[in-house]
């Protein structure tokens, strides 16, 4: 009894944290600047209403033309995410993280759909814009990804932005999407970002061996 009350004092007191208006921009907004998380990105205009927006940001030490082929291979049955694909599997989305760049997936036009597991919704790309821009929103129009990217003395500032509707979205159920979700993405995301830079600075050749699962 003593263990559950404990449990359940700690969970109200995670949620209390995490409710608060500076945690949540943290948890939000990591790795970019007041002007990144504040600024207009390409793909805004794509869901204008979001209840929830959250920019994330790195700097990696390579060119945008290194950057930009892990992003364009991104997918479900495609390149993987870079992050934890035991996490995205329990979800079914037949996520495997690539090591390297395949070139069958190197060829990405607006319009294109790409799946999202099994049960979606699908992707479609909006923008696509070589070495500055990739905007992709789910067919039910309900979440809007965009990455940009920025050229810089030290590499490439990469910022990815998700914009998502919470229909109906009362005070309890965006109470609990701040307690679970809001955490969980910037720990999926955190570890994609990584992932990325980890790759794009590597020197690594073109050559593909294959997806590795992570």
């Amino acid at each position: 009894m003593r263990t559950r009350g404990l449990l359940a004092a700690a969970v109200v007191t995670a949620a209390a944290v995490a409710g608060t208006r500076p945690v949540r921009r943290r948890l939000l907004t990591w790795g970019a600047t007041s002007q990144e998380a504040a600024g207009p990105l390409a793909g805004d205009d794509l869901l204008p209403d979001a209840g929830l927006v959250s920019t994330r940001a790195i700097t990696i030490g390579a060119t945008p033309a290194a950057v930009w082929p892990w992003l364009v291979q991104m997918g479900s049955g495609r390149g993987g995410a870079y992050t934890y694909d035991w996490i995205e599997n329990l979800l079914g989305l037949d996520m495997h993280s690539a090591d390297d760049i395949l070139p069958q997936f190197q060829k990405l036009d607006v319009g294109d759909v790409l799946p999202l597991g099994k049960t979606g919704p699908d992707m479609r790309v909006e923008i696509c814009e070589p070495e500055r821009t990739l905007a992709i929103r789910s067919t039910d129009g309900a979440w809007v990804w965009s990455f940009t990217l920025r050229a810089e003395a030290s590499g490439t500032r990469l910022i990815s932005r998700n914009r998502i509707q919470l229909r109906s979205a009362g005070r309890i159920r965006r109470f609990l999407y701040d307690l679970a979700m809001t955490p969980g993405s910037l720990i999926m995301e955190r570890r994609m970002l990584l992932g990325i830079k980890h790759r794009a600075e590597r020197r690594g050749d073109q050559c593909s061996r294959g997806p590795r699962t992570g």
